[in-house]
């Protein structure tokens, strides 16, 4: 797991930094940020701590309501579970006792102008992606009309060849050779590249692709989630190839189940368009439609009747 700073922070949302210059290399422990509740009144030791908090217009409109004792208590009570940084937005005026109080105890206290609402989202989405568990798989990943798919298969197998034929039917090209997975739920798995591979494409016999330069900004796209695992595979004659997959196969990645698909090759195969064709359908199956299950229902009456 990557470790994500306060200087990061700072970077990443051009932050101002009120108290701490000195302690911006504070590592982030949870991915989530709070808004104080219980956390003003007296200390409970259920609380989830270290997370960032952050004051909002309520938080510090409440806190200019009360006396200046009791507004440097409540501070104290936020203060004492040792968040990695507090961030005030809105650009407000930071309550009284919260300089002194985060200057003792080394914490970072940050501002935005953003609302509350705005920063809590991007900075949750920014550290869950950033402390997400990661691995790189040797692969091709690519959206296929808003589908993220993983292609798999042997080096030379023709990964990236399917790819670039997608890519000139209007689809987007996520990351070639390494795909870099991050699994950001137990049923949430993000692939995209790994900065040195973004934007190009490797196709033998041609050269390294820069796709954006050749097809324009639509033929890429940073990150995108994984729906299907795709593994292309030689051509078997013996092999039973038009069977009814009445249940769904899956591949684990990190535990994560993503539903799997083995595409076998053969001159002159429309593996593009079998591709398109797996990612449809498995929209339609995400609505609640089923072709298996239509063609049996209709075969339902034969079976009766002998």
């Amino acid at each position: 797991m990557k470790t994500v700073t306060i200087q990061d922070i700072v970077q990443r949302f051009n932050l101002e930094v009120l108290v701490g210059h000195n302690e911006l290399g504070r590592e982030l422990k949870k991915t989530k940020v709070r808004r104080p509740g219980l956390e003003f009144m007296d200390k409970f030791d259920f609380i989830a701590t270290e997370h960032v908090q952050i004051l909002g217009k309520n938080e510090i409109n409440y806190l200019h309501t009360l006396s200046d004792e009791e507004c440097k208590l409540r501070i104290g009570n936020i203060v004492r579970y040792d968040p990695p940084c507090i961030v005030i937005t809105s650009n407000q005026e930071e309550p009284l006792g919260l300089r002194q109080y985060c200057t003792e105890e080394h914490i970072p206290v940050l501002r935005t102008p953003d609302s509350t609402s705005e920063m809590s989202a991007k900075m949750d989405a920014y550290v869950t992606k950033a402390m997400a568990p990661e691995i790189a798989v040797h692969g091709v990943c690519v959206n296929v009309s808003g589908i993220g798919i993983l292609l798999r298969g042997k080096s030379g197998v023709g990964k990236s060849e399917t790819a670039h034929t997608l890519i000139g039917r209007g689809h987007r090209l996520i990351a070639d050779d390494i795909v870099v997975l991050k699994k950001l739920s137990p049923q949430t798995l993000l692939g995209t590249h790994n900065e040195k591979n973004k934007e190009f494409l490797a196709l033998r016999s041609i050269g390294l692709l820069n796709v954006v330069r050749l097809y324009g900004r639509a033929a890429f796209q940073e990150e995108s989630r994984i729906a299907l695992d795709i593994e292309l595979t030689e051509w078997k004659d013996n092999s039973l190839n038009n069977e009814l997959e009445m249940e769904t196969k899956y591949k684990h990645y990190m535990d994560v189940p993503i539903p799997h698909i083995q595409i076998q090759l053969q001159p002159g195969r429309d593996v593009a368009g079998l591709i398109e064709a797996a990612a449809n359908n498995w929209y339609l199956m995400q609505q609640g439609y089923s072709a298996v299950e239509e063609f049996m229902s209709r075969l339902q009456p034969e079976f009766k009747d002998s």
